[in-house]
């Protein structure tokens, strides 16, 4: 049975024109970032943050610290997706509105802030892999709700990473793990690439 997500997944592609003409309005790039964060994080810790580079001034400032790539200003807005490292200390927080809901009671609560820190605590590795994978599917998310509005959009890894943190403000326990630049498509965007057969990537066990 083919879906309208179905048909989203099959048409997305990642794109590199963008019509440096058109912007979008606050509300908008609000409701993307708000569409992306419905992603799943590891203990719904929601590790993630989101720069959204709107204004020429620093979209200049990002085009030159992904070494001039084009996109980046071009694009309505460049997001710097951001991964945040001990996510166990931001845990208690996180978690405590599903306790307050009485989703979870307060053993549950107390085992999954336990868990995370016996987890993360001192593993810095650890904290880098769980940062990466929350801002990658929380970037995912955002691409896929920039496509069902008829948004175009292409994430980006060129990126000087420590220059993009000193500029932007990140703390020292803050990652950008991508770039991804959305808004409406210019000509000559290249379809979705062909993907290798399902044969070559799956095994049954």
């Amino acid at each position: 049975m083919t879906t309208a997500f179905t048909t989203l997944l099959k048409t997305r592609s990642s794109a590199n024109n963008f019509d440096a003409s058109q912007t979008l309005s606050d509300e908008q790039i609000t409701e993307l970032v708000s569409l992306a964060t419905l992603a799943p994080s590891s203990f719904n810790a929601q590790n993630w943050g989101f720069i959204a580079v709107r204004t020429p001034e620093a979209k200049a400032q990002l085009k030159a610290l992904a070494y001039g790539q084009p996109k980046v200003a071009d694009a309505a807005v460049t997001f710097i997706v951001v991964g945040k490292l001990e996510m166990h200390k931001g845990l208690p927080s996180a978690v405590k509105p599903l306790l307050d809901a009485g989703a979870i009671d307060q053993a549950a609560y107390d085992g999954w802030i336990g868990m995370a820190t016996g987890m993360y605590e001192g593993n810095a590795q650890g904290q880098r892999d769980e940062a990466v994978r929350s801002g990658s599917l929380a970037g995912m998310t955002l691409m896929l709700a920039a496509h069902d509005q008829g948004l175009a959009s292409g994430p980006m890894i060129g990126f000087d990473a420590a220059g993009v943190s000193a500029a932007f403000g990140l703390s020292a326990t803050e990652l950008p793990v991508m770039l991804i630049a959305v808004g409406p498509a210019a000509a000559g965007n290249w379809p979705q690439k062909p993907r290798r057969p399902v044969a070559d990537v799956l095994r049954f066990a």
